[in-house]
């Protein structure tokens, strides 16, 4: 009872100096502007335009340093596509290709919709292009690179190309009746242009055939490694995989050969003698090329047969 007595003096003194202190920072803190968000949004486009006038001098480094401040802020906004694209390009230009992807892959994931979507997929797919290495090397990137230029073509089937050259055709007619007309002359040169070699889908097809070389000729490097070390039966695994999985790789025939001798090294006669004459059947212009082997294989069966008589 007496505790509570000698308690009561000390709240009646607490109570009114913590109400006076509330209502101080009260009314210092109403007596602050409040600073609309509205500036933010116009701070970050201001940003973005410097950017662009960067990009256009082609100073990519300065603006990459700009857009990179804007990743987090533009997050859900309408400059969310422009500046991850921005950003993205700007690391393609400056050889940054890893980086580069990982922002286009971001830009595809974070706004699907984006007008930005479709260069977005295919520099993607040029991304890790630029990445895939020398032959002999690791082809993790060549790999990843075959993989996006094949969703390209299948995420845009609508065939640019075809609808260019339905284009070239029919301004290239109308320019015959009336050869002055300028619009008639800028969509057919727009047309010839989507029907370049650099033309996306074009490009696209083209690219793919040429990693899946690569490819083709890494298997082949570790198959003639094998070999080398006598691992005959390794190496035929890898021209197994060239002739069933790149067929229409110019490592196809090396291939072809290579798995004669190593049938021909384990003595492989019968096997070997196959082979052959499936290589006679479908490259008939290059027989001289394995009249060799065939001889020394027939030769063995003769031997085994006059063994058997005996």
């Amino acid at each position: 009872m007496s505790q509570l007595v000698m308690r009561m003096p000390l709240r009646r003194k607490v109570l009114p100096v913590m109400i006076c202190l509330v209502m101080i920072l009260s009314s210092c803190s109403s007596s602050k502007p409040v600073t609309p968000q509205v500036s933010t949004v116009a701070q970050a486009e201001t940003k973005y335009q410097r950017a662009t006038e960067l990009i256009a001098r082609k100073k990519y480094d300065n603006a990459i340093v700009v857009l990179e401040t804007l990743l987090f802020s533009t997050r859900a906004t309408n400059l969310e596509d422009d500046v991850l694209h921005a950003l993205a390009d700007s690391y393609y230009q400056t050889k940054q290709y890893l980086l580069a992807a990982d922002i286009y892959r971001r830009l595809l994931q974070q706004t699907p919709d984006s007008p930005f979507a479709k260069s977005a997929q295919f520099q993607l797919a040029r991304s890790y292009e630029k990445l895939s290495p020398f032959y002999e090397l690791d082809q993790e990137y060549t790999v990843k690179a075959i993989n996006e230029f094949t969703t390209y073509l299948d995420e845009y089937p609508v065939d640019d190309t075809a609808q260019a050259e339905s284009d070239a055709e029919l301004y290239r007619e109308l320019l015959k009746v009336n050869p002055d007309n300028a619009s008639y002359k800028a969509k057919y040169d727009a047309a010839m242009a989507q029907l370049s070699s650099d033309a996306p889908a074009s490009y696209s097809k083209s690219a793919i055939l040429r990693l899946r070389d690569t490819l083709a000729q890494n298997r082949y490097s570790i198959a003639a490694q094998y070999v080398k070390l006598k691992k005959y039966q390794a190496a035929d695994i890898f021209f197994d995989v060239i002739i069933n999985q790149y067929p229409e790789t110019k490592w196809v025939k090396p291939a072809w050969l290579g798995k004669i001798d190593t049938y021909i090294s384990r003595s492989k006669w019968y096997e070997a003698r196959q082979t052959i004459e499936r290589f006679q059947q479908m490259y008939p212009e290059s027989g001289k090329e394995v009249e060799v082997a065939y001889r020394k294989v027939m030769e063995h069966f003769s031997e085994s047969r006059n063994t058997e008589s005996k």
